[in-house]
């Protein structure tokens, strides 16, 4: 297997495909669990298909779908997949089969079969795996997406799996989506303060994060300019792409924008204390109240006696 693929296509996958993959495999395993009495056996394997679009050099994987497919024979149900195929077709018309994807560490041998087999529907299948095994030191998601290419080993040709780069694509309606499962209320009956902490806490990550990325980027132009390394226009250009995503903060309409919306959190933040402290004297004055009319009962009926 080649390190990176030279085909020069993009890829851009959405959250919608990789919840479904792991949806799939959830599933599989566990109704996989109770058939040897809970021995710990290997991680089932899942397959299905991807679909998207694809614009020029630009592939797009918006959703996926589930195929059957026996590992141990080999076999594909292709009524099956047409099957699929064709319900997909009426709802998204402009969508096509763009490859499938799977489960595991990395791709194997034997994944060749099913990726030449789908080679009729799609001429350069894309295969996309998840790796669902847990590593708490990777801070990057565990997909891969591979391209086949032709390379001549030993004089033979054949086609072998190379990694391809890929982004995360979003649209509005899977950002909410995204948003609402991650920030979905802990069974244990986590409080709402806990789910804020949580919420602030990775947006701090993912500031740090960018200011970690611009800052390379940054040293890299300076060495850049000072010669040290050589300079590549592909690159200057993609850097240029990027920075033009930033939003300019030192617009004037920024700061009046950025005044606005942090008065306005101000005066929110001083009318729940206000709230809060009218809360707090309404409960001490009904209780004094309380203690005031027992006070009065206990001395009047004292003073009749």
């Amino acid at each position: 297997m080649a390190s990176s693929s030279s085909s020069g296509l993009t890829f851009k996958l959405h959250p919608l495909v990789i919840v479904n993959i792991s949806d799939h495999y959830t599933r599989v395993k566990s109704q996989s669990l109770p058939t040897n009495g809970g021995a710990d056996e290997s991680s089932p394997r899942v397959f299905g298909c991807v679909i998207g679009v694809q614009r020029g050099r630009t592939v797009e994987i918006f959703n996926s779908f589930e195929l059957l497919y026996e590992p141990s024979a080999h076999s594909l149900d292709r009524p099956f997949l047409e099957k699929k195929q064709e319900l997909y077709k009426k709802v998204f018309p402009n969508f096509y089969i763009l490859g499938w994807y799977s489960t595991g560490s990395d791709a194997q041998e034997s994944d060749m079969i099913i990726h030449k087999a789908l080679m009729d529907i799609n001429e350069s299948p894309v295969y996309v795996l998840l790796n669902p095994s847990i590593n708490p030191a990777q801070k990057d998601l565990p997909v891969t997406i591979y391209e086949s290419e032709l390379h001549v080993i030993d004089g033979i040709p054949q086609l072998i799996f190379v990694r391809a780069s890929y982004t995360i694509e979003t649209v509005e309606a899977e950002r909410i989506s995204v948003d609402h499962v991650a920030h979905l209320k802990p069974s244990d009956g986590g409080s709402a303060a806990t789910q804020l902490a949580a919420h602030l806490t990775g947006i701090h990550s993912a500031i740090k994060m960018l200011n970690s990325r611009i800052r390379v980027l940054h040293h890299y132009l300076l060495a850049m300019q000072k010669g040290d390394i050589p300079c590549e226009n592909s690159l200057l250009r993609q850097v240029s792409s990027l920075l033009r995503r930033l939003p300019a903060i030192e617009s004037e309409k920024f700061q009046d924008d950025f005044l606005m919306d942090y008065n306005d959190t101000l005066l929110i933040s001083y009318l729940a204390m206000f709230t809060n402290c009218s809360s707090t004297m309404n409960e001490l004055v009904d209780k004094f109240n309380t203690a005031y009319d027992r006070h009065s009962r206990r001395g009047g009926r004292t003073a009749f006696i």
